[in-house]
């Protein structure tokens, strides 16, 4: 299928399917006219990505793990123990800025309460973040 019936079929633009095969992700078969033919299991590779990328991975993470997990029906699973380092690092990475993220909402939760605390019905305005 050309590339915008499978942008289409896959729900990605154009545009990112390019960048997917720049990054060495999919490698659709060129037609003589030059135009993109991908398959059907393009398709399941384009899932992979998606889900991988949604997991916080890096193209380049990305395209070192893909061949090594094949897919079964929705989800990937790993093929090889070869992968396990890489995928605990990821966790790993995504486990600091979870807990990064917390932190940050944690003061954020302190300084609305400290602030809703203190707040007057005086009738004059806070000028922080005003204009």
């Amino acid at each position: 299928m050309r590339m915008g019936e499978f942008s289409r079929r896959t729900g990605v633009s154009q545009r990112l399917l390019r960048y997917y095969e720049e990054q060495g992700l999919l490698s659709p078969a060129r037609l003589p006219s030059g135009y993109r033919e991908y398959e059907e299991a393009d398709v399941v590779t384009v899932r992979g990505i998606r889900m991988l990328l949604a997991a916080g991975l890096n193209t380049a993470t990305i395209a070192e793990l893909l061949p090594c997990m094949p897919d079964k029906g929705r989800v990937l699973e790993p093929a090889c123990s070869a992968v396990l380092p890489d995928l605990n690092r990821e966790r790993a990475r995504i486990d600091e800025a979870a807990a990064a993220l917390l932190a940050a909402r944690d003061r954020l939760d302190a300084l609305i309460a400290g602030t809703a605390g203190s707040a007057t019905d005086d009738g004059v305005a806070c000028t922080v973040g005003a204009g």
